[in-house]
Formats: structure tokens, sequence, C-alpha cells
């Protein structure tokens, strides 16, 4: 029996796959493909995030933000320092805000 799954998966699957005694047919992507799969994987993680909120599951969403910002260039120091600038500028999300209406004058 063969399962298609066409989906990004963490570096150690297939060997995990392997060494369970299936078979599997990977490809090495370049890093335009990379990019559309880690896409596609962040969907698949934060819908599996939303239906439990785990603590596992989002260690899933962060891992997948964690390969975005490589293959894009960024460090978690520059993410660190824009986040923290971002909050300091604009604040975070402690204070459970829900903007309902601005109302515009003039």
């Amino acid at each position: 029996m063969v399962k298609t799954y066409n989906k990004l998966v963490r570096d150690k699957i297939p060997e995990i796959i392997e060494k369970s005694g299936n078979k599997c047919v990977i490809n090495m992507l370049n890093d335009s493909e990379y990019l559309q799969k880690l896409d596609e994987k962040i969907n698949e993680e934060l819908t599996e995030f939303r239906e439990g909120y785990s603590l596992e599951e989002l260690c899933d969403l962060l891992e997948v933000l964690h390969a975005i910002a490589k293959v894009k260039g960024y460090s978690l120091e520059d993410i660190k320092k824009t986040r923290l600038k971002k909050n300091e500028e604009r604040g975070a999300f402690d204070k459970k805000i829900l903007l309902k209406e601005v109302i515009e004058q003039g």
C-alpha cells in the first residue's frame, strides 16, 4: 500500500519511517519550493494548534517560523530586536484590548 503525502516533514522523519520497516520516497527542495512548502506547513501547524492550544503544537508552529526566518536570512537576534522595538513603539498584546471602532473627527 502507498500513501501519498507531498508535504514538508522534519529532517528525521525519513529515517524514522525506514527504521519502522517501511520505505519512503523523498525530494530535496530548492529555496523557492522550500518556502512554498513552509507556507503550507505553517497553515497546517496553525490549524493543529487551534484544535487544542497544546504546548506541543505551539512548538511545531514555532519550529516552522524558525525555518522561515532562516530561509529569509533573519537571525533570532534580528527577530528579538524587531519584536522588542515594535513592542516599545506599539505595545504587545498584554492588556487584551479589543478595538471596536474608530470615530474619525472632521
